[in-house]
């Protein structure tokens, strides 16, 4: 075929608008291949609760999940949608949308209420008289709203509670004790995660660009 035909085929329009259409679809399948991710939550709060001026220390082994629950299936189960890890009793890992501190709570058997708290071994304390349930969170107090256990937990939220008869002055030091280390676990590689941190992989960047 001489160089002048061949020239001619090129220039054709409906070979141009083609070529155009697939250089488009390949540059479209390429953006889609590099910017895709995978949906995972995975951050941190913190938090202490004490009794009757004394901190709970969770010490139980009951009260913290294990690396293998969280690697052994990608079903996410109510435990480890928030925990603990590592015997740290002040960090709550949320790796799902929509915790409330309620259900962090539940998951590790203890309950909260408008008025009460109740521990894992199943003592209730209830307001009653001098004694209060006193809440606080990102220092500003939520005691008495009811509703507190269906508050979502946010990124780096930094929660008290306190039962019992509570100074504010009192109040104000055990909350300043909690440890503010959220924001480093947040940009830490965390080997016990159930859900962040995980790339998404080959075969899912595959299947997202078509």
């Amino acid at each position: 075929m001489s160089k002048a035909k061949l020239a001619k085929i090129i220039g054709q329009p409906w070979l141009l608008l083609s070529a155009g259409i697939v250089l488009g679809a390949l540059l479209i399948m390429g953006i889609r291949f590099a910017t895709y991710h995978v949906d995972d939550v995975h951050y941190h709060a913190n938090f202490a609760v004490y009794i009757n001026g004394q901190p709970e220390k969770f010490s139980d082994p009951q009260y913290y999940s294990e690396i293998e629950m969280c690697t052994a299936s990608k079903e996410i189960i109510p435990s480890q949608r928030a925990h603990m890890h590592d015997n740290i009793n002040n960090v709550v890992h949320v790796e799902d949308h929509s915790v409330t501190w309620g259900q962090f709570f539940t998951n590790l058997g203890w309950y909260l209420g408008p008025d009460f708290i109740q521990t894992a071994n199943g003592t209730l304390y209830r307001e009653n008289g001098a004694d209060k349930l006193n809440l606080m969170i990102n220092g500003q107090d939520y005691s008495g709203l009811g509703s507190f256990a269906n508050r979502v937990i946010k990124d780096e939220d930094k929660l008290l509670i306190s039962f019992g008869d509570a100074s504010q002055s009192q109040l104000q030091q055990e909350y300043k004790a909690i440890p503010a280390t959220a924001h480093k676990y947040d940009i830490e590689k965390d080997p016990a995660s159930c859900g962040g941190h995980v790339g998404p992989t080959m075969r899912e960047r595959m299947n997202h660009m078509f």
